[in-house]
C-alpha cells in the first residue's frame, strides 16, 4: 500500500513539472517574438502605462492647452444653421462686455454732460449773441428749399436716433426705475424700431449735405483769421470776416459728414450681422503704412468692433451736436430763420457772413480783416 501510494505521488509531481516545463517554455517563445516584432524601434519615455497619461492629465492634451484653445476661439461643429454656435467660449466677449460697460458707458456720460455743461458756461457769461446793429428789415436768401429739407431730414432722423441710442446704452439705468418695466419696454421697442429704419434716410441726409455744401466748407483765406479771432463768439462788436461758411461751421460739417459716414457703415454692419468684414481690411490696411494691428479678426469680433466704434463716434457727435443746437437757436439772435424760412436779415448777414454777402450782392470783397479789398468776381 505504501509503494502504490508513492507511485501516485510521484507521477503527480511529474506531471506539474512537466506543465511548468511547457508553460515556461511557452513564455520565453512569446517574449521572443514580441522582441523581435518591437526591434529598432523607440519607445517614449513617457508613454501611457496601464491607460493612464503621465502628468495626470486627459487624453493627448494637457487640460492647459485644452482651455487655451478653448479661450481662443476653436471653432466645433454643429449642426444648425448658425455656425458661430460652434466657437464654446469667445473671450473677446469678455473685454466687450467690460469696455461697454466701464469706458464707455462712463466717458461717453460725461462727454455728454460735458458739452451741455460748456453750453450752459458759455450762455451764462456770454449771453445770446444780438445782431450788433440792430435788425435791419430787409432780408436775404441763405439756404432754398432743398437745402432745409436736407438740413432738417438729417438733423431730426439724428434726434431720434440718438435718444434712442442713448437709451440702449443709459435706458435700464435711468428710465426703467422711473417709468417700470412695461413703459420702458414699449418705449425700447419703439426705439429700436425707428433706429433701425430712420438710419437709411440718416444717411440718405448726410450723402445730400456731401453734394450741396463741400464747395463751400473748403479750406479758405479767412478761415485762419475767423480761428484767431474766436469767430467773434467772445468778444462783442467783433466780426471776422466769412465767406458761406464761416471755420466753426466747417468744423461741424466735416464733424458731421465723417462721424455720419462712420456711424452708416458700423450701423449697416449691426443691421446686417456676420455680413461684412469691416474691421480686418482696415486694420490691413493701416498696418501697410505702419500700424501694427491685430488681423485675422472673427466675424464676432468684426461686430463686436463695431458697436464700440459705432457708439464711441455717436457720443461725440451727440456732444458737438449739442454745441450747433444751441449757437443755431437759442445762443445767436437771427440763426434760426436761416434753416427756418431761409431768409436771414441783412444786418445778421453781413456781421456773420460779410464775404458772402458781397458775393451775392456784387459788392467789393473785403480783405482777411474785414475791410473792402477788390470787387467780387
Amino acid at each position: 500500500m505504501i509503494d502504490a501510494s508513492k507511485t501516485r505521488w510521484s507521477r503527480v509531481l511529474t506531471t506539474l513539472g512537466l506543465s511548468l516545463g511547457l508553460a515556461f517554455a511557452i513564455a520565453m517563445f512569446a517574449a521572443d517574438r514580441v522582441s523581435a516584432q518591437t526591434e529598432g524601434r523607440q519607445v517614449a519615455p513617457e508613454s501611457p502605462i496601464g491607460g493612464t497619461v503621465p502628468g495626470s492629465s486627459l487624453g493627448s492634451n494637457s487640460d492647459a492647452e485644452i482651455w487655451r484653445a478653448l479661450r481662443h476661439g476653436a471653432q466645433g461643429n454643429v449642426s444648425i444653421p448658425n455656425k458661430q454656435a460652434g466657437v464654446l467660449i469667445q473671450s473677446e466677449g469678455d473685454n466687450w462686455r467690460a469696455m461697454r460697460n466701464g469706458p464707455l458707458t462712463v466717458y461717453g456720460a460725461w462727454i455728454v454732460l460735458g458739452f451741455i455743461g460748456l453750453v450752459a458756461l458759455f450762455f451764462l457769461l456770454r449771453g445770446r449773441i444780438k445782431i450788433d446793429a440792430g435788425p435791419s428789415g430787409s432780408t436775404i436768401e441763405r439756404f432754398n428749399g432743398f437745402e432745409r429739407f436736407t438740413h432738417w431730414l438729417t438733423a431730426v432722423c439724428f434726434v431720434i436716433l440718438a435718444l434712442s441710442g442713448l437709451n440702449l446704452l443709459y435706458g435700464r439705468h435711468l428710465l426703467l426705475p422711473l417709468l417700470g418695466p412695461d413703459i420702458f419696454a414699449a418705449i425700447t421697442m419703439g426705439g429700436k424700431y425707428a433706429h433701425n429704419y430712420l438710419a437709411f434716410p440718416f444717411m440718405l441726409g448726410v450723402v445730400l449735405m456731401i453734394v450741396l455744401w463741400v464747395r463751400h466748407n473748403l479750406p479758405n483765406r479767412y478761415d485762419m483769421t475767423w480761428i484767431a479771432k474766436g469767430g467773434g463768439l467772445f468778444v462783442k462788436g467783433v466780426h471776422p470776416p466769412s465767406k458761406k461758411f464761416n471755420a466753426g461751421q466747417k468744423v461741424i460739417f466735416w464733424s458731421v459728414v465723417l462721424s455720419g459716414l462712420s456711424l452708416g457703415l458700423t450701423g449697416i454692419a449691426l443691421l446686417f450681422p456676420f455680413s461684412f468684414a469691416f474691421w480686418d481690411p482696415t486694420f490691413s490696411a493701416l498696418n501697410a503704412i505702419g500700424f501694427s494691428l491685430p488681423t485675422g479678426l472673427s466675424a464676432m469680433e468684426e461686430m463686436q468692433l463695431s458697436q464700440l466704434w459705432h457708439a464711441i463716434v455717436a457720443l461725440v457727435m451727440i456732444g458737438i451736436i449739442i454745441g450747433h443746437i444751441y449757437i443755431g437757436s437759442l445762443g445767436m439772435e437771427g440763426a434760426f430763420a436761416a434753416m427756418g424760412s431761409g431768409q436771414v436779415d441783412e444786418n445778421w448777414a453781413r456781421e456773420h457772413h460779410n464775404v458772402w454777402v458781397a458775393e451775392v450782392k456784387g459788392e467789393p470783397l473785403p480783405d482777411t480783416h474785414g475791410g473792402s479789398a477788390h470787387p467780387a468776381e
